[in-house]
């Protein structure tokens, strides 16, 4: 079984135009069109048995409206939804508490489209708070392409939070893009051994070898399976995990085992 852990997906009818904007704001191209349909067709050509889609509320007055979707489609055609979340949602309490009861394994929040940084006090209250109903948390970590001169998630601010939410977090924070985006050397310095996921997402074909020297470093059993598709080809990023020449029980961790345990698959 292979597991993407972290996949987007826009609504058909704005799917074109955010592409097209945030292709620009980060000077890249997409492998798909971005829509649920584009996915569920480039996993199946893929191998991806199941794609796990993050939404991102870049204002709280999105927040009920995409969640509404994710409840609807989560399940469908082999895609599991997370909750998306706004760090100044006034109802974050009773927020989470409809994800937790649509059945949904988690949220996403992202401190550069959000524009808050990782160790703010109201981020730490939405980690706090999602613990206690079990659910994970997803984070961009590390530099945003689009927002290279900020960054939000440091590994720094990561330490910080972790200490703050010691024994509260432990092991339901994942750190997208292999713990922090383009910060390779930190993240190997700063955060391998710390009770958190990273996923595999966007940066496998960035920097191939330091992300295998990150996986050695944190270990197998602490890493996800991970595109950020539609900005990656699932099948290039298998070929990558498959090419690195782990052992069988450390490769399915990657690719399934981690995730199923977190899914509760």
């Amino acid at each position: 079984m292979i597991i993407d852990f972290h996949t987007h997906t826009f609504p058909e009818k704005i799917a074109a135009q955010t592409i097209a904007y945030l292709s620009e704001k980060g000077n890249t191209k997409p492998y798909r069109e971005g829509t649920l349909s584009a996915l569920i067709e480039t996993q199946k050509q893929s191998g991806v048995d199941i794609s796990v889609v993050l939404p991102v509320a870049t204002l709280p007055k999105q927040v009920e409206s995409i969640n509404k979707l994710s409840f609807e489609k989560n399940g469908m055609d082999g895609i599991v939804f997370f909750g998306a979340i706004h760090p100044d949602s006034e109802n974050i309490e009773e927020i989470l508490e409809g994800i937790k009861a649509h059945g949904l394994r988690g949220i996403k929040i992202h401190p550069d489209y959000q524009g808050v940084y990782f160790d703010d006090p109201r981020y730490v209250r939405i980690l706090r708070e999602a613990a206690k109903r079990d659910l994970l948390v997803v984070t961009h970590a590390g530099i945003d392409i689009g927002y290279p001169r900020d960054v939000h998630c440091t590994p720094n601010m990561v330490l910080k939070v972790l200490d703050e939410l010691s024994g509260i977090i432990d092991n339901k924070l994942i750190l997208a893009h292999m713990g922090g985006c383009d910060l390779p050397d930190e993240v190997l310095e700063k955060l391998c051994g710390k009770p958190v996921y990273f996923d595999t997402s966007f940066v496998l074909d960035r920097y191939t070898e330091k992300c295998r020297e990150i996986i050695n470093c944190h270990g197998a059993d602490k890493i996800l399976f991970a595109t950020d598709s539609p900005w990656a080809d699932q099948k290039h990023f298998i070929e990558i995990i498959n090419s690195y020449g782990f052992s069988h029980k450390e490769t399915e961790k990657i690719f399934s085992g981690n995730a199923c345990k977190l899914l509760h698959l």
